[in-house]
């Protein structure tokens, strides 16, 4: 019996069982592998507006430290808990194993729906978070990142309590802040434009031509619409479908992106953009187009739907959208080429520990030489899945988490057991 539970956690668990065998881990090994060292759970009572104190639950998962510190995003959630959390982490372990980061995973978040708070309450939660967790994170212990319902002003309240405490400035404590406090040019775009680097990585190895190519975007958060902008602008991508939590729109003659980008900003959320082109939200995952991008949460691609994708791309921009069984199915087609999440959406970490690097030196980039960097790790990271892939006759999810894993696996066995 552990503390890890819930479909998240059991998913995190069978894909590593998966590559467990895959890789022929020793029984014995695979416990200490796979479970975080060490999991926080606090309470966070809040003074609330209209006079109530109200007590949030908040978690803190570190997977490993095998190789640095761990590293991981902070997310406010109505239903998030610890086995959540927990996937998460050792997701992000293997995600930054694969792009070669000196990093462990980790994740953390209150539940808690951040639409309904207002900013002084908002405020009140982050700094109690990050006030509870001063005794477990730190700079070389763990760093923290914005993720979903979390931002750069939040990122920037984690900082200021934490420095707050210590008595001085300490920016690198946290990432995906603002510029002005030690963050780095092109954070906040970084995942997005990872997603749609990878994917024409991905078009150009199947032969396709980007300006012919359709889209479908599953999630118009930052990651989503980032995603959906640079694909469009950049490589001429005819964006054909967009969703979010609460509306779909899908018009096979393309969509005003620009249009839409104007109503998101000015609105927050799709619904009211307009009354044509309205489409039922799941069933957009089964449209026809070129390059599907599900970017908003866990499991959306299941057993049940995974056999009527009609795309050609599968780019993952979220963590764990697609489940193991939907994999089976995936694998028995043939017929898509799967981007899985632990290359597709690396490239927020990677930019997150550039600006690590940079806060540790107090010596800045430009967002040009950022970029530029993002993108030769990105390459590096899918040129060895795909080598793999192909030499070993097994899908990209197989190669890229057999890499993940066994860096941490031969770390772990290069330091021995202490004591």
């Amino acid at each position: 019996m552990t503390i890890y539970s819930g479909p998240v956690f059991d998913m995190a668990r069978q894909q590593f069982n998966i590559i467990a065998d895959y890789l022929d881990i020793p029984t014995d090994d695979r416990d200490r592998l796979l479970y975080p060292k060490r999991a926080i759970s606090v309470s966070i009572p809040v003074h609330m507006d209209d006079g109530r104190t109200e007590v949030f639950h908040g978690y803190r998962v570190q997977h490993h430290l095998t190789l640095g510190p761990t590293k991981g995003g902070t997310r406010f959630s109505p239903d998030l808990d610890v086995g959540e959390v927990a996937a998460l982490a050792i997701w992000m372990s293997w995600k930054c194993a694969l792009a070669g980061l000196p990093y462990g995973g980790a994740k953390g978040g209150v539940a808690c729906n951040p639409r309904t708070l207002s900013r002084r309450e908002l405020e009140a939660v982050s700094r109690r978070y990050m006030q509870e967790m001063i005794p477990f994170v730190g700079p070389q212990t763990d760093v923290m990142a914005p993720d979903m319902g979390t931002n750069e002003q939040v990122m920037a309240w984690f900082m200021d309590t934490y420095s707050m405490y210590h008595g001085h400035a300490i920016n690198e404590i946290v990432t995906g802040k603002p510029v002005a406090l030690g963050g780095t040019e092109g954070r906040r775009e970084a995942t997005g434009r990872g997603v749609a680097h990878l994917v024409g990585r991905a078009c150009d190895t199947l032969g396709m031509k980007t300006q012919e190519s359709t889209c479908i975007v599953q999630g118009f958060g930052n990651v989503g619409s980032v995603t959906a902008y640079t694909l469009a602008r950049q490589y001429g991508v005819r964006m054909i479908g967009v969703s979010d939590h609460t509306a779909a729109y899908y018009d096979p003659a393309g969509l005003p992106l620009d249009a839409i980008e104007r109503f998101v900003a000015e609105k927050g959320v799709l619904a009211g953009f307009s009354a044509e082109a309205l489409t039922d939200p799941m069933g957009l995952l089964s449209q026809r187009c070129d390059i599907l991008v599900p970017a908003a949460v866990e499991r959306v691609i299941t057993a049940q739907n995974a056999g009527t994708l009609r795309c050609r791309i599968l780019a993952e921009g979220a963590n764990g959208p697609t489940t193991p069984d939907a994999d089976v199915v995936i694998d028995q087609r043939g017929d898509i080429f799967v981007i899985p999440d632990i290359l597709c959406n690396s490239g927020g970490v990677i930019v997150s520990y550039f600006e690590w690097v940079q806060d540790l030196q107090r010596l800045f980039w430009s967002e040009s030489e950022v970029n530029d960097r993002l993108l030769r790790l990105l390459d590096q990271a899918f040129a060895q899945v795909t080598r793999r892939s192909q030499a070993e006759g097994i899908s990209n999810r197989t190669s890229a988490m057999a890499i993940g894993v066994s860096k941490v696996r031969a770390g772990k066995q290069l330091r021995g057991l202490f004591p």
